[in-house]
């Protein structure tokens, strides 16, 4: 049993993500854990010193090339993978989920795994209109702003078949429960 857990360029919640996946694999040693970095999510991932503690934390750590590179999307397709993760991420992916744009690794695997019948789980960011403070890694705070817009892309995801949207990495446990007892 594996998972297939893609991580955007957002770096908002990302530091809490990683540590909850990382107990999730302490506490299930029979499950593979490989981690799909985007492009921004490789920048991110630098920028917030958590690259080598994936690669020493996890079973498999890939970078994108392309949309097609590393071959995620037919991994999933082939029944590799219990289901597929996306935390965090960022505006910018759940826009293109929501309208089928499939030009990246993430997206391309998530459009792709859908379309398998490979369970979709998503965190977006932005989930709820309104504001959020994020800690960046120097660990000052910013205030951002959910916009509308951005929002109601989640609520198109959720609307969607094969697609489930979810707001905190506290969740993410639960997720993998309910796949777990199948």
């Amino acid at each position: 049993m594996k998972i297939a857990w893609g991580i955007t360029g957002s770096g908002d919640k990302i530091i809490e993500t990683v540590k909850v996946m990382k107990a999730l694999k302490a506490a299930n040693p029979e499950v593979g854990f490989e981690v799909f970095l985007s492009k921004a999510g490789v920048t991110v991932a630098k920028y917030y010193r958590i690259e080598e503690e994936l690669r020493d934390s996890f079973d498999r750590v890939w970078s994108e090339v392309d949309a097609n590179t590393p071959f995620l999307a037919a991994r999933l397709q082939l029944g590799e993978f219990m289901f597929m993760l996306i935390a965090p991420a960022t505006s910018n992916t759940v826009a293109k989920l929501a309208v089928g744009v499939a030009d990246t690794l993430l997206t391309n695997a998530a459009l792709q795994a859908v379309k398998g019948y490979v369970p979709l789980y998503i965190m977006p960011v932005d989930y709820r209109e309104g504001e959020t403070i994020t800690i960046l890694p120097n660990g000052k705070k910013l205030r951002l702003r959910v916009r509308k817009e951005d929002a109601d892309n989640v609520t198109k995801l959720d609307a969607m078949e094969g697609i489930h949207t979810f707001e905190s990495p506290d969740m993410i446990p639960a997720i993998l429960e309910k796949h777990m007892k199948k």
